[in-house]
């Protein structure tokens, strides 16, 4: 079974497809600034690490159906393609960011479904028109192929009501479904599923906390293989330190700003958004920079890893609390995966709980899972790669298995 993964933002679309019988990469891509007249497509064919088995292109990509298209070209072109014709293309499996609380698990895409996409665009007004751009074309380009929409939310649909509610008033849950959502959902659960079969463990028996670190960062608390609590809210902007998102915030500096700083309520979405977190910090939103910069003396860079990393340091404590038992911590995602000084710091101090790494170990790189704890740490430690695009792929065969 071959499955094409489709993630479409606003102005980009990355792509891969599996062979879902060995789970296998034939091809990954990436179309970037569509709508632009300086966009760019990168396909990539794998096996293979030679010049010839990537293919750049630079031109303007003026909308999704185009930049899908020229894709689609690649993968069945005759001397890099890798197969023959699209219709060796079993089904298409869509990322979808906000499914609300009508999605607890991924599903064949149907026009009642489009239409529960769409009333949830209040929810995730940047992301959802671009997944539904994405499954539009999907459907012109492969007729009679299943689609199926894989929800970022739908994993943390476990999470009870006394750890999704805000203490706001509650009409404001009834009438606008304000509450936490939560999101990374398909690489949280990716890693808890990798970590349990790491772990000698059925999925339904494994507490862990899952701590994804990239540019975007959350934190999620399973507990017998379902999400409790996670620590993005009802928008990717709540919890930890992030790239250029400010996390956890008084939310009074709100007014504080509007009355003091004349900022109006799209300006303040702004600057949380996009010129906070790391990049508020210390003005740059790359971790390599920052360690850079630390090594060169840069007060403010060594302030924004003691500020990130102190915050992770924080949640990974409330998880612990809210878990009772933790199998394992796991580190994943770009920083979570590479970053070695942002994993230590990231758990200093929590020996007291039974969480002990090993400095050597954890200075290590590796592309496989690694156990970074100690023999004696009764709480093991370890860096799992998160792979969404093969998450998703495994949850559209899942769906199309009939959920076995």
């Amino acid at each position: 079974m071959k499955i094409l993964v489709i993630n479409s933002g606003s102005s980009s679309i990355k792509y891969q497809l599996l062979d879902m019988d060995t789970d296998a990469v034939l091809v990954t891509g990436l179309v970037e600034r569509i709508g632009d007249e300086n966009g760019s497509l990168t396909n990539k064919v794998f096996p293979g690490t030679n010049e010839q088995s990537v293919t750049k292109m630079e031109k303007a990509i003026p909308d999704h159906d185009t930049g899908m298209r020229l894709a689609i070209e690649l993968i069945i072109d005759p001397e890099k393609g890798v197969i023959k014709d699209m219709a060796e293309i079993n089904a298409v499996g869509h990322r979808v960011v906000h499914g609300g609380e009508d999605f607890h698990q991924p599903t064949i895409i149907t026009d009642e479904v489009i239409v529960a996409i769409e009333a949830n665009i209040p929810l995730a007004p940047l992301h959802n028109p671009a997944n539904l751009d994405g499954i539009r074309v999907a459907m012109e380009l492969f007729p009679g192929v299943p689609q199926v929409a894989v929800f970022d939310t739908a994993f943390h649909q476990t999470i009870p009501a006394h750890a999704y509610m805000y203490a706001l008033p509650y009409e404001l849950y009834e009438k606008d479904r304000v509450r936490r959502y939560g999101f990374h959902g398909t690489s949280h659960k990716f890693v808890a599923g990798e970590c349990a079969h790491l772990l000698n463990k059925k999925l339904d028996d494994l507490n862990c906390i899952s701590v994804h670190l990239g540019n975007g960062c959350s934190m999620t608390a399973v507990k017998n293989g379902k999400s409790v609590d996670t620590s993005l809210g009802m928008t990717p902007l709540e919890g930890l330190v992030m790239g250029t998102r400010s996390g956890d915030v008084d939310p009074a500096i709100h007014t504080f700003l509007s009355r003091n700083k004349g900022m109006d309520i799209e300006m303040i979405d702004a600057m949380l958004n996009k010129e906070s977190g790391l990049k508020g910090l210390c003005g740059m939103n790359d971790m390599r920079d920052i360690h850079a910069g630390i090594e060169k003396g840069d007060e403010r860079a060594k302030l924004a890893l003691d500020v990130q990393t102190y915050r992770n340091r924080k949640y990974i404590g409330a998880y612990m609390a809210v878990l009772g038992r933790v199998d394992a911590i796991v580190f994943t995602a770009g920083i979570g995966e590479n970053d070695d000084i942002v994993r230590r710091e990231s758990v200093r101090g929590l020996e007291c709980f039974g969480v002990k790494i090993d400095e050597a170990v954890n200075a290590q790189r590796a592309k496989e899972p690694l156990r970074i704890s100690t023999a004696d740490s009764s709480v093991q430690v370890w860096v799992i790669p998160t792979n969404e695009e093969l998450a998703i792929a495994r949850e559209t065969r899942f769906v199309l298995n009939g959920n076995q």
